[in-house]
């Protein structure tokens, strides 16, 4: 599979003039198309145009609704509750990030939670999105069900992304993760390449550990992170989106066979408001400092999350972007339809 590099705005804009064929206003078109290019100038490309053709079939079946935006339900001082009314998914988690960044700056802390929305895409750019606004950021979905329960033979919970984010200012900390060994996304990749995956990923049809991508994404049964643990805390999230939302559940997700109406709930905290700014930065490089010194089995030196995010995202605003030729393609013509 051959890349090219695209420039990120080239991504961007065709992205965006994709959407204006498919019932958005010009603004939101920008905005979400932006969202998408993002991830892959990050270098998550499991997430960014990868999907996007997926999020096109979405709107087509009327999954995805371009025009609707969220809606209040409760607003009770530091803790809101809206309805996303099934509209575009990275945009309503953009719009839920921003509430809860505008909550912490009043009350010191805050959640926002969502019902009835989509895929949020790459949902490490909400935290983002908080710690370039100074604050912590912590956000979670549930998804269709993905994954088994520990010692169980069908998909019965989803791979429930989480995102926590820390402001510093020689780096952020995000960390961006589902509770399968392996995001779907980067199953998808590998498949499309006809490769194997490093590590175990999940189940084939008779319960056997595999690390072919494709008897995974058939089977829907990932393995989950941590074996047990990573069963148990995918489906406490799984709770706390549906409790905290009042929407659906990963089982009431799963029953129209497509993942969309899922629950969403995104939290923040801002340091200044809270009175942490005399340690946060000392504290935080104190710890990645005692990270980084540890001994290694081989030449590598531990990460901590998100610290390559900055330097792959300067690479390829000066380079161009990785695209694969085959999706530039179809995104060409597409642009021409």
């Amino acid at each position: 599979m051959i890349d090219l590099q695209i420039p990120f705005e080239q991504i961007s804009t065709t992205l965006k003039e994709i959407l204006l064929t498919h019932g958005f206003t010009e603004e939101r078109a920008q905005r979400c198309g932006l969202l998408f290019a993002k991830a892959d100038l990050d270098g998550v490309r499991s997430h960014g145009a990868n999907r996007f053709f997926l999020f096109l079939d979405f709107i087509k079946k009327g999954l995805v609704k371009p025009d609707k935006e969220p809606v209040a339900l409760s607003q009770l001082g530091m803790f809101e509750r809206w309805d996303g009314q099934g509209g575009v998914g990275n945009l309503n988690a953009e719009f839920a990030m921003n509430r809860a960044i505008q909550l912490s700056k009043e009350f010191g802390i805050s959640c926002v939670t969502l019902q009835n929305t989509n895929h949020w895409m790459r949902g490490g750019n909400f935290g983002w999105q908080a710690v370039e606004a100074g604050c912590i950021g912590i956000c979670f979905t549930n998804t269709i069900p993905n994954m088994p329960a520990w010692g169980g033979s069908e998909p019965k919970i989803g791979n429930n992304p989480l995102v926590i984010a820390i402001p510093r200012a020689k780096g952020a900390v995000v960390l961006d993760m589902a509770f399968t060994q392996f995001a779907y996304g980067k199953l998808s990749i590998a498949k499309d390449k006809g490769e194997q995956m490093p590590y175990d990923a999940g189940f084939d049809e008779d319960g056997n550990l595999t690390k072919d991508p494709g008897a995974v994404i058939d089977n829907l049964l990932g393995l989950p992170i941590g074996l047990w643990k990573g069963s148990g805390l995918s489906m406490v999230l799984d709770l706390l989106s549906a409790v905290l939302s009042g929407g659906n559940a990963s089982f009431e997700v799963g029953k129209s066979g497509h993942e969309s109406a899922v629950s969403q709930v995104f939290l923040c905290f801002d340091p200044t408001k809270l009175k942490l700014t005399d340690w946060i930065e000392a504290k935080s490089d104190a710890l990645i400092e005692d990270l980084k010194s540890s001994a290694t089995f081989g030449d590598k030196s531990v990460r901590y999350p998100g610290e390559k995010t900055l330097e792959t995202r300067n690479k390829n605003l000066k380079n161009g972007v990785p695209i694969a030729e085959k999706l530039w393609a179809e995104l060409q013509n597409e642009l021409k339809l």
